[in-house]
């Protein structure tokens, strides 16, 4: 037997419920979740703008560094997110490679397809670039008048022994713009060369600092001389008037910062809405701001930053002509902060060490002797990278390696792996110093004082 009126009461309740979840649909759409690595000063003004612009989306802005952003998109699937957004873009490619992004098709910005080697645009449409960063130096001119030193202008003049402990960098597996430029100078001088370079470069850090901004802060609080960073971060306001100026070397990487939606969205109708904005002029007008600094790719708003004759027109940069290999930068991504670690953050002091005495060695210049050859050969095992060229392509097994938080354990094969690099790394300094000590200790010259470990 029915109740009287039990059906209508279900229905009532069925319509409520209904109503609910269409209005909970209708939440969610208006939501939208960006992740950046920008700060604030950089994303507030575009976060204003694009609310005023857009008023019925909601919009939801998760700061992070590169490396976490990263990872929180990768390691969290269920926490909504739209967008991802940063600079450095072999990031993005790394998304791309482990499908998290979205194709997304190309707005008519003008822009050229590659600016100094590197496309402005992913060509398999992933990812776009809406500001265009040249990699530098930013030096403080009095620390370096008192220290006697010159304004460096390539990338080989931070190799000069002159530089030995008055240079800053921050580690690529705490940095993507850092990153980058280790890779385009692993891709432009090759593994081994490239290797040897920053082998010499590491042996002339004052220190490895632990995020981006540290560089150019240490620089203006003098804690080091030159620093190596992207020309938007070389100044701050809240730096002491004239204590940084930054340097375009004439052998710069030009790097798009990218936008990208992820393939996870839940609202990719405000997502494209957002993209939009950011490659719009009022938006491309935002980056002309003091406290964001960035070149516009809209080339009628670059026309209004002072550098964009540098920035769109320039040379063939540290990339030499050649096209940049995101993927091939993406396949071997955590080797190369690994490696860098190992070998250059955390050898530091003995690579300072090393490169000090082979310059005091090559300063007795006696060229054809025994110890230009003992030199010759030192040099080669500090310039040596732990990971032969062959296993650097991330074509086999390196190309698994995980980003282990710190106190966690390896995978075992990485574990191994890793055990493999510091062996080797031990083994290359340990015969370098050997090679010098031996080789030091036969000349008496005068006010030369043999080296000793």
């Amino acid at each position: 037997m029915r109740v009287r009126g039990s059906w209508p009461v279900q229905l009532r309740a069925l319509a409520i419920l209904s109503l609910w979840c269409g209005a909970a649909m209708a939440m969610e759409a208006d939501n939208l979740t960006v992740v950046t690595s920008y700060p604030p000063s950089f994303f507030e003004p575009f976060q204003k703008a694009f609310s005023a612009r857009e008023p019925d989306i909601q919009l939801t802005v998760v700061q992070r560094n590169t490396a976490s952003a990263v990872r929180f998109i990768r390691e969290k699937p269920d926490v909504p997110v739209d967008i991802f957004w940063a600079s450095a873009a072999d990031a993005f490619e790394v998304l791309k490679q482990q499908g998290q992004l979205r194709r997304t098709a190309p707005r008519p910005t003008g822009a050229p397809d590659t600016v100094s080697g590197y496309p402005v645009n992913d060509p398999d449409g992933f990812y776009l670039g809406f500001a265009l960063s040249g990699y530098g130096f930013v030096y403080n001119p009095a620390y370096l008048a008192e220290n006697r030193l010159p304004v460096p202008r390539t990338w080989s003049d931070l190799t000069s022994p002159i530089y030995s402990g008055h240079i800053g960098i921050s580690a690529p597996s705490r940095s993507g713009t850092t990153h980058l430029i280790v890779e385009a100078i692993l891709q432009t001088y090759g593994w081994d060369a490239g290797w040897a370079l920053l082998s010499k470069l590491g042996g002339n850090l004052s220190t490895v600092t632990a995020r981006s901004f540290g560089v150019a802060s240490g620089v203006a609080q003098r804690r080091f001389g030159v620093g190596i960073t992207i020309d938007f971060l070389g100044s701050a306001p809240n730096f002491p008037p004239d204590s940084t100026k930054f340097v375009l070397p004439p052998d710069t990487v030009f790097v798009p910062a990218s936008i990208a939606i992820l393939a996870r969205s839940r609202n990719v109708a405000a997502a494209e809405r957002f993209v939009d904005f950011a490659l719009s002029e009022e938006g491309q007008e935002l980056l002309l701001r003091p406290e964001i600094n960035r070149i516009p790719v809209l080339p009628q708003v670059a026309a209004k930053a002072d550098r964009n004759g540098i920035a769109l027109h320039a040379g063939v940069g540290l990339l030499r002509g050649m096209r940049f290999d995101a993927n091939l930068s993406a396949r071997r991504y955590q080797l190369v902060n690994l490696v860098f670690d190992e070998y250059i953050v955390r050898k530091r002091a003995a690579l300072a060490r090393l490169w000090r005495q082979a310059a005091e060695l090559a300063a007795i210049n006696d060229p054809g002797s025994e110890l230009a050859g003992a030199l010759a050969e030192a040099v080669q095992y500090l310039g040596r990278p732990p990971v032969p060229r062959e296993q650097a392509t991330g074509d086999n097994e390196l190309a698994d390696l995980s980003d282990v938080p710190t106190g966690l354990p390896l995978p075992p094969k990485q574990a191994a792996f890793m055990d493999a690099v510091r062996t080797s790394i031990e083994h290359n300094l340990a015969e370098a110093e050997r090679i010098m000590s031996q080789a030091s200790s036969k000349y008496t010259l005068p006010g030369f004082k043999p080296w000793r470990r």
